[in-house]
């Protein structure tokens, strides 16, 4: 008997469907860097104990379950959108796209769509929208840590770049001391200037020059 955690695989499996994508997105919040989501497709008979919503696991244990989802997954596919794109469309607008993108990196492509959250992203797909999908099935909560571990290990080498914002420690989230270097430093190339946080130090900036 599969956990509750299928319930909504099951749900599409029971109408007819497949092939099954669940998508979730990571980094939303930060002041800096991408936003990246990720789709992932199981196998019916996936074993994967301990699988949970990423916020919910140590960066140790998702670091395992990545890479165990990459053995088992049918396919994963993955969509960043730059923080360059979330300036100019709006954070909003860029995780749907980030979302539409991981789909269309799946291979084989999928027949029905479990997305995180209340929004449907643009494509001609079945899709179902499930707030809060990430901690209720299995599928979104392989792909949220999928999306975590990616974007994590991005953040991770823009801590080389630009070392004086430490990122890999907040992985650009508001944190206190990441407050502090943009105040600081002023901001990043991968900083998102369209966010409070940022943006009042650009204009604080600019009056110097």
């Amino acid at each position: 008997m599969k956990s509750d955690l299928w319930a909504f695989e099951i749900e599409a499996w029971n109408t007819g469907h497949r092939c099954i994508a669940g998508i979730d997105e990571a980094g939303r919040g930060p002041l800096a860097g991408p936003v990246v989501s990720a789709a992932v497709i199981l196998p019916e008979n996936a074993d994967l104990p301990g699988i949970d919503d990423s916020k919910k696991l140590t960066p140790a244990r998702r670091n395992r379950l990545y890479d165990r989802l990459y053995g088992v997954a049918r396919a994963i596919g993955v969509g960043v959108v730059d923080a360059a794109e979330i300036d100019r469309a709006n954070i909003l607008q860029a995780t749907l796209r980030s979302m539409a993108m991981a789909v269309a990196n799946l291979c084989p492509q999928p027949d029905c769509l479990l997305i995180d959250g209340i929004f449907p992203i643009a494509t001609d797909l079945p899709q179902k929208t499930i707030k809060k999908g990430d901690s209720r099935s299995i599928s979104i909560a392989a792909a949220s840590i999928v999306a975590k571990v990616t974007r994590d290990r991005i953040m991770t080498q823009a801590d080389l770049l630009f070392p004086e914002f430490g990122f890999s420690r907040h992985k650009g989230y508001p944190t206190q001391s990441h407050r502090a270097a943009i105040a600081q430093y002023g901001c990043s190339p991968i900083h998102r200037r369209t966010f409070k946080g940022v943006r009042e130090h650009i204009l604080k900036g600019s009056r110097h020059h």
